[in-house]
């Protein structure tokens, strides 16, 4: 039996990178990734999804949603990363790196 990396089953169900089907994605990915590091530094800081909400001035709909995998700017990302003290650096495809202090 033949093994494929991660690299090659892609490109076998979705496609190269480049393709439609691929983009979006890779694009699910990053936003569930995002939102993986977002619930993650929440449960560090010991706060609820409420009072993350109250810190940056949303509901706890909304901070759910975002952790999911939901659409999220980036300047949402600096304020939650923000508002739990947390500095991060984003790698972003074809912009460069963004510092949030």
């Amino acid at each position: 039996m033949k093994r494929y990396t991660e690299e090659e089953a892609l490109n076998v169900v979705l496609g190269p990178k480049g393709t439609e089907l691929r983009n979006e994605y890779e694009t699910e990915m990053d936003k569930f990734r995002i939102g993986e590091a977002i619930r993650q530094a929440r449960q560090t800081k010991q706060l609820t999804q409420e009072q993350l909400g109250n810190m940056v001035g949303v509901k706890k709909a909304q901070i759910c949603k975002i952790e999911k995998g939901g659409n999220i700017t980036i300047d949402s990302i600096a304020r939650l990363f923000k508002a739990m003290g947390i500095s991060a650096s984003l790698e972003l495809s074809g912009i460069g790196k963004l510092q949030i202090c």
